[in-house]
């Protein structure tokens, strides 16, 4: 058996023989005239008129028979077959096919297409060059499922022997398609916020911190683009939406990975229940058009899509499952009970925040079905508009006991945000790390008039690991963030 270092050396030999015959295994041109799935679809009529076409794609499989060679190659929209015989290109070109290309190499093919004793559509070859020489070879038995961490680390070998995992990633951006048309078709204009921030805002998170040389400049990585959304509406949009990237330097697990993608949008004269019912309808279509039905299999549970979704107080829930009554307890004897149910209560933490850790425990996990949390603790979210003084105008979309969307009525009383604002930085300086930061341009913005919202922000990589059926973001982020790998002696790998 060969190691992968002598099969390298031998392909490097054979590129050298292609060079030195005259042509490039690089080339920069090649002369396609039809994607594989397009001679599928024409392939009786091309048959009929006996038109030569021009294929081109990876090489998959390599079966010669003497003076006959099948191959299986693929381009990213089919596979087809192509036979060599050697009586049709002639000796010297066969031979050079047989002693210079390899399963992985891109590969250019000219002829005409007819079908086999065993109905096998097929190109018969009548010319060809090289496009691409490929110096690894495929392992002949991908291994990722039994390696996750491999799988991730070279998502190209995963994407080209596992025909799941691409299908999750069609479906991904068949998803934020969806999702922008419908927004688009709905009023909403995309537009784009920075992601370097004076200062980060907009959710409860730690930050990534980098620096600006020419100017000299400490910034942040946004954890969110709301604050910056609204000052849109401040500015005489009515609807305004953003999908990107967001960075937030947390643990990482199956629901959380440091850069993420994010849609928020903001809608003026709008209130949150306005909003719940247009999730409902935004789910519905989205997953009609993505997926053909609204009723997905998810970690061994079918979450129904169709709507209407329950609405459940968060109170309620509290109460339900710890017999807690949220307004019967001080700061303290709150905290003193989420220590005795074996909450982890974050330092610096305050009465809503406790609350909600109480609440991620010991309610959201008994959830299922696509549910509307309701009215959070006044407090809780320092950019959202207060239903009374104990209760927030807001709800959570919590599905299979994660949090998929958080949304609410916009706060847009200057005064009012600034001073919650300040009582943030205060829980900051406390320890609590998560604490929102005061941003004094926001406030001013404010100031010169923000029209009633609703606000909206989904991540995209929880909502598609649901979808798709994936025990972990992991699976649908092409390329997630990794540890290096360490580095270990080996003998040379036999393959």
């Amino acid at each position: 058996m060969s190691t992968v270092e002598e099969i390298r050396n031998n392909r490097i030999e054979k590129l050298k023989n292609i060079e030195s015959s005259g042509n490039s295994a690089y080339p920069i041109e090649t002369k396609r005239t039809h994607e594989i799935k397009q001679v599928l679809e024409s392939f009786n009529k091309l048959v009929e008129v006996a038109e030569e076409v021009v294929l081109v794609g990876r090489i998959r499989t390599i079966r010669s028979h003497g003076a006959l060679t099948f191959l299986d190659f693929e381009d990213g929209t089919a596979k087809f077959q192509a036979l060599f015989a050697k009586d049709k290109i002639g000796a010297d070109s066969y031979d050079f096919f047989i002693e210079n290309f390899d399963i992985g190499d891109f590969i250019e093919i000219k002829g005409t297409l007819f079908e086999t004793k065993r109905q096998e559509k097929t190109i018969q070859v009548t010319g060809y060059k090289i496009l691409s020489k490929s110096l690894r070879p495929l392992p002949e038995k991908w291994h990722g499922l039994k390696d996750i961490e491999e799988r991730y680390r070279k998502r190209y070998l995963d994407l080209l022997f596992s025909e799941e995992s691409k299908n999750k990633f069609i479906i991904r951006s068949n998803f934020i398609k969806e999702l922008r048309d419908f927004l688009s078709d709905n009023g909403f204009l995309e537009v784009e916020t920075p992601i370097l921030q004076l200062q980060y805002g907009g959710a409860r998170a730690k930050p990534f911190k980098t620096h600006i040389n020419a100017m000299d400049l400490d910034v942040f990585l946004r954890i969110s683009p709301e604050l910056y959304l609204k000052r849109l509406l401040v500015g005489g949009f009515e609807k305004v939406f953003e999908i990107g990237k967001c960075f937030r330097n947390e643990g990482v697990d199956k629901f959380h990975n440091p850069d993420f993608t994010m849609i928020e949008f903001y809608w003026a004269y709008a209130d949150y229940k306005q909003l719940m019912k247009f999730t409902e309808e935004m789910f519905c279509a989205v997953l009609n058009k993505v997926m053909g039905t609204t009723k997905l299999k998810y970690l061994d549970n079918e979450i129904n899509f169709e709507g209407p979704f329950e609405r459940i107080e968060f109170f309620a829930l509290l109460e339900k499952y710890t017999n807690i009554k949220y307004e019967d307890l001080n700061e303290e004897s709150l905290r003193k009970k989420a220590i005795e149910l074996g909450v982890e209560v974050p330092e610096g933490a305050d009465k809503p925040n406790i609350a909600d850790e109480i609440y991620k425990k010991f309610c959201r996990p008994k959830i299922i079905q696509p549910c509307f949390v309701i009215h959070h603790p006044y407090g809780f979210q320092p950019l959202a508009k207060g239903l009374d003084e104990h209760k927030l105008a807001s709800f959570q979309l919590v599905i299979a006991g994660a949090e998929v969307i958080n949304a609410f009525s916009e706060l847009n009383n200057p005064l009012e945000q600034g001073e919650r604002l300040r009582n943030q930085e205060k829980l900051f300086a406390s320890g609590f790390e998560e604490a929102q930061r005061s941003d004094e341009d926001f406030v001013e913005a404010l100031e010169y008039g923000m029209p009633p919202a609703a606000g909206f922000g989904m991540g995209i990589d929880r909502i598609i690991s649901m979808i798709t059926d994936s025990g972990s973001l992991r699976e649908i982020i092409l390329f997630p963030i990794m540890r290096n790998k360490e580095e270990k002696e080996e003998k040379p790998k036999e393959i």
